[in-house]
């Protein structure tokens, strides 16, 4: 394949994710009013999009209350600030089995819930874009494992499609791609998709350019994607991505530090990738480029309740 480097990429500023980080940088936001000062901030500094999860505000655990995600919601659309609005559906998947002796006897932090619920938030916020984790997978060493049936991703997708919300597709190993090209040929998904590659996940695809051009390559013509990578692989696929063609992604969720030992918000992570598309000849889509681009409706002021 020959290399077309795209040199209008969007940046999506992932803000604080699920992963049980909370305890290991101080400059991980928790509150709501935390995680949409970030987001606020990271769309200043360049990100036409930011991803959001929540936290409860008292430990920073990951957590899906719908009340929280709306205030994040409010937050950062009553602000002066233009930026894509992305949020998680990813939550009320999750799977962790007992021991190998007795798998059955669910740990206590399995989380499964129904699709209607699990969209739940999606319909009270109806941001630009939400997450759809197109399949399962062991996420990392030990007993959890992220679980989405085919079934389970057709409801939400017809869900998403129907709220007029953009399915941004995770797809962390090509398999996930294949489900996500069957899902718009059964008319779930519309064409083109949106799609996000996630590599160096254990255990999904791994970090390495011919994992990741065969990811590249496995994604339609005329889709968008774009793609990132964890720790000190985040900035070197800042390059790899816009390389390839794709749009990039960096934050808080995928890795915690600026340089060696030193710790990062999200603001820095996206004004770092800036530099680098910059240095690349690169210049940044704005946000309203990015929604022209997908066919987005932007929402500016909170919805009802």
């Amino acid at each position: 394949m020959t290399l077309q480097m795209n040199r209008k990429p969007f940046i999506t500023a992932a803000i604080t994710g699920a992963g049980a980080t909370q305890d290991k940088s101080h400059l991980v936001p928790r509150s709501p009013a935390e995680i949409a000062e970030a987001a606020i901030d990271a769309a200043q500094a360049g990100a036409a999009v930011v991803h959001c999860h929540v936290r409860d505000p008292e430990t920073g655990a990951p957590c899906r209350d719908r009340a929280l995600f709306r205030e994040v919601t409010d937050r950062i659309r009553s602000s002066e600030v233009d930026v894509v609005l992305n949020l998680t559906a990813g939550t009320g998947g999750d799977l962790t089995f007992g021991d190998v002796e007795t798998p059955m006897d669910l740990d206590a932090s399995t989380d499964m819930i129904g699709a209607t619920e699990r969209m739940a938030h999606i319909r009270d916020c109806l941001p630009e874009i939400c997450t759809l984790d197109c399949g399962s997978m062991n996420f990392g060493d030990g007993t959890y494992v992220m679980t989405n049936t085919t079934e389970m991703l057709r409801a939400m997708g017809r869900m998403m499609t129907e709220l007029g919300v953009k399915p941004e597709i995770e797809a962390f190993d090509t398999g996930h791609l294949w489900f996500a090209k069957q899902l718009v040929k059964e008319g779930v998904l519309k064409d083109p998709a949106l799609v996000q590659l996630c590599m160096g996940i254990p255990w999904g695809a791994p970090g390495d350019l011919n994992t990741f051009m065969a990811m590249v390559n496995n994604v339609p013509a005329g889709w968008t994607w774009s793609a990132f990578s964890l720790g000190r692989d985040e900035m070197p696929y800042v390059a790899a991505a816009a390389l390839a063609g794709g749009n990039v992604r960096v934050g808080l969720e995928d890795n915690l530090y600026l340089d060696r030992g030193v710790f990062a918000t999200n603001a820095q992570l996206v004004e770092k990738a800036a530099t680098i598309l910059s240095n690349m000849g690169a210049s940044l889509m704005t946000p309203q480029e990015v929604r022209d681009q997908l066919g987005l409706v932007k929402r500016d002021m909170p919805v009802p309740a």
